[in-house]
This record gives structure tokens, C-alpha cells and sequence, in this order.
């Protein structure tokens, strides 16, 4: 299977999918960031498509962003003035061109956790 990332967020604190996350995906490149993928989480709280694909993987650091204080205010969240989780920075290497990459987020106010998925 050639090599592509995707990602996807469960709102744990209300037990279903995060739809209308905004995200952002960045290539580092030592202090530098180049953008290479934003969209807004799906009804099934996944991005509608792979943010990276085999014509545009390449191995090194990125970085993952997710609005998350802005989507609980959406749900009727109170948060904390500032939020204690306003934007969730996900860093990750991708050191084999030929797997899929997949990176779920679970996410309540307060925390969340992620793991490599498959």
C-alpha cells in the first residue's frame, strides 16, 4: 500500500465524533514550517481525505494542529478564559514512504490522547 496520513477525532466527553475541527498540517523543516494540508473534520470527525498521499509523503518532522477550544465553544463547552486546550500540536515523524499513517485524536475540555493507528 503506498503511503498516505490520515486523521480523525472522537469528542470524548460527549462519546461521538468531533465533526468541524479545523486542522493543519505542517512539513518542519529545522525551524521552518510549510504548510501541506488544512481542512475541517467530516461528520464522522475525519479529515475527507488523506492530508498526505503517495505523490506528496515525504519522510522528517510534522506537525499536526487542531483548533480544539474553538470547537467546544461550538458544543457549548464553557472554557476557561484563556481555554486550558485551545490548539492541540501533534509532533510526528514519517520515516517509512510506504505505510499508512493514521492519527487519531481523543479529546474531551481538559485532555486528550492520541496513538498511532492503523
Amino acid at each position: 500500500m503506498p503511503g498516505h496520513l490520515s486523521t480523525h477525532v472522537l469528542d470524548t466527553a460527549a462519546g461521538r465524533p468531533a465533526a468541524g475541527i479545523r486542522y493543519r498540517l505542517y512539513q518542519i523543516d529545522g525551524e521552518a514550517r510549510r504548510l501541506v494540508a488544512e481542512g475541517e473534520t467530516n461528520a464522522d470527525g475525519r479529515a475527507p481525505a488523506p492530508l498526505l498521499t503517495p505523490a506528496t509523503i515525504r519522510p522528517g518532522p510534522y506537525s499536526l494542529e487542531y483548533d480544539v477550544a474553538a470547537y467546544h465553544r461550538t458544543k457549548g463547552f464553557t472554557l476557561t478564559d484563556p481555554p486550558f486546550l485551545d490548539v492541540v500540536t501533534l509532533r510526528f515523524n514519517v520515516s517509512a514512504l510506504d505505510q499508512h499513517y493514521h492519527i487519531p485524536l481523543l479529546l474531551s475540555p481538559y485532555g486528550y490522547t492520541t496513538y498511532r493507528g492503523s
